[in-house]
């Protein structure tokens, strides 16, 4: 091991033990010894124990562990504490301007164990309350979580859209006339993908201009490479001749798994100048880019998928009575001006004491709030709803007489997240079957790259929501994307309601349905099976139906 890895293990032992509320003088003992020995110039390794013993500050303890590390490669002190610890968490100290005492502080008060969790509590605004912290120390690690991210190597679709979107502006701009367009997983629109991809119909100078322009690397005549710097992210950009485009698209655009079920080698001697006229060839019907995933099946929904326009109303909304934001009439305002009908008003329930879940009387206040505000902004309405904690039982937060008066309930699940299949599936099994349950929030509580999906039998939720009349959220936060858009039509198939829900905790939150209609699309979600796709006449049916 270099004196660099040697002095690291030391500072990992610290850092590793402050989490866990050890002696502080033996911490301190070693944050001097990884100062004193990352900078020693000859090679520890090659040190006899006389030396060793007489470099300063290593004593007895710190001299053993160093052969321990040389002679072995590992240290059974560090190995102990890095057991006992969340691998997220120790994820975390790599943070750079980060320390342990805050990483332990939130690990404690706030259960975050990764570093995806930690990002999304940033985001919902549940830093502001502890101690040592505040909006501007909260903004701050928001942007160093950001920072980290972006260079692990995969990202969410909502984190690189933009980002995409500007890059195939410039393209364009450099092409001209000739045709350029998303390929690849960006085009399906994958929830998760590790690079974005371009194609385009160009000659050999503009391909020479093209790796110029943005300094790539030549993988062969028809693929440069390169890196976007904020954020970095790989670029494929492919190239083809315009009579063959489409076939190339077809090539790049699907999944492995689609590619594979079509025959494109009767394709070889053909014209393809469009997609349309590729699969007419095929003799197979035209698939959506994000219906893609499967192998090709001519039985795929193409027509009347939900688009963001057929979205009438917001159904999962915080404010700041709660972890949110901004407060009633600024969530409000903003989602009448982005043309919505209707608002369901959302807030965290009593148990959420991580995001100041509301009591009675603060219901009671928000309640007062609300009647005043549909008086003075109809036609527009706004819905008296809460997101209540499905408790450890799968019981409801709240009691019978106080769930009896919301216009809806959205059941979710925030504790606990470690049950194992058959108890998790009881839990919203039980939470389902409540007669006040309307919506199953975010049903698995995944969190994109950072935290997996609890473990629960899709199936029989699914049918418990069938035969209750609940619907089922696909939380739309480009964290979550959950309900997974894979369960869409064994949804729609039993005759279950998705609602497209922002969870949005900030005014620029709600748009996030954006990402909520792509995923559902992906599953092949129409107007008619969207529940907020209900003009603001039939939700209200629907609301006093239950």
């Amino acid at each position: 091991m270099t004196n660099k890895e040697i002095a690291q293990a030391f500072q990992q032992l610290g850092q590793l033990m402050h989490l866990h509320g050890e002696n502080q003088f033996k911490i301190r003992s070693y944050e001097n010894a990884y100062r004193k020995l990352r900078s020693w110039e000859q090679p520890l390794g090659e040190l006899s124990d006389e030396d060793l013993a007489a470099i300063p500050g290593v004593g007895k303890a710190i001299h053993g562990k160093i052969k321990e590390l040389v002679q072995k490669g590992e240290m059974a002190t560090l190995e102990r504490y890095r057991s006992q610890t969340p691998p997220g968490v120790q994820e975390m100290l790599g943070i750079k301007g980060f320390g342990a005492k805050k990483i332990k502080q939130l690990w404690q008060e706030l259960g975050v164990e990764s570093i995806g969790e930690l990002l999304y509590a940033v985001n919902e605004n549940r830093l502001v309350e502890l101690k040592g912290f505040g909006a501007k120390t909260q903004e701050d690690l928001r942007q160093k979580l950001l920072f980290y991210q972006n260079n692990q190597g995969y990202f969410r679709y909502g984190q690189i859209e933009a980002a995409a979107k500007n890059l195939l502006h410039q393209v364009k701009q450099l092409t001209q006339d000739q045709p350029v367009a998303f390929t690849g997983d960006f085009r399906r629109r994958a929830i998760v993908l590790d690079r974005i991809d371009i194609l385009v119909v160009a000659s050999e100078s503009l391909r020479e201009q093209l790796g110029q322009h943005f300094s790539a690397e030549k993988v062969n005549e028809n693929e440069l490479r390169f890196r976007l710097e904020q954020p970095t992210i790989p670029v494929h950009l492919h190239f083809c001749e315009a009579e063959n485009w489409g076939k190339r698209q077809i090539e790049l655009t699907g999944s492995d798994a689609f590619v594979a079920s079509l025959d494109l080698e009767t394709l070889n001697d053909q014209t393809t100048a469009t997609e349309e006229a590729a699969f007419a060839t095929l003799d197979k019907a035209f698939v959506l880019p994000e219906r893609r995933e499967q192998a090709h099946a001519d039985h795929l929904t193409n027509t009347n998928l939900i688009t963001q326009s057929d979205l009438k109303g917001v159904l999962h909304v915080h404010t700041t009575a709660s972890d949110g934001t901004h407060t009633l009439v600024q969530m409000c305002e903003r989602a009448r001006d982005l043309g919505y009908e209707y608002i369901g008003i959302t807030d965290h329930s009593k148990s959420a004491f991580y995001a100041s879940g509301l009591h009675l009387s603060d219901l009671q206040k928000q309640w007062t709030e609300i009647d005043a505000l549909n008086n003075g902004m109809q036609p527009f309405r706004i819905f008296k709803s809460i997101e209540s904690d499905i408790l450890n039982d799968g019981s409801l937060d709240y009691e019978e007489d106080i769930l009896k008066q919301f216009d809806f309930v959205i059941a979710s699940v925030h504790a606990q997240l470690k049950m194992d299949e058959a108890k998790a599936t009881h839990r919203l099994i039980t939470a389902i079957e409540n007669p006040y349950t309307s919506i199953l929030g975010h049903p698995t509580g995944r969190l994109l790259l950072s935290r997996k999906a609890y473990s629960i039998d899709h199936q029989k939720v699914i049918d418990a929501c069938a035969a209750n009349g609940v619907a089922i959220e696909l939380n739309a936060n480009p964290y979550r994307l959950d309900l997974d858009w894979k369960w869409i039509p064994y949804a729609l198939e039993k005759g279950v309601k998705i609602a497209i829900n922002p969870d949005a905790h900030s005014m620029q939150g709600l748009e996030d349905t954006h990402f909520g209609v792509l995923a559902a699309r992906k599953g092949g979600l129409t107007l008619e099976g969207c529940l907020n796709g209900l003009s603001l006449a039939e939700f209200g049916n629907w609301c006093g139906c239950r």
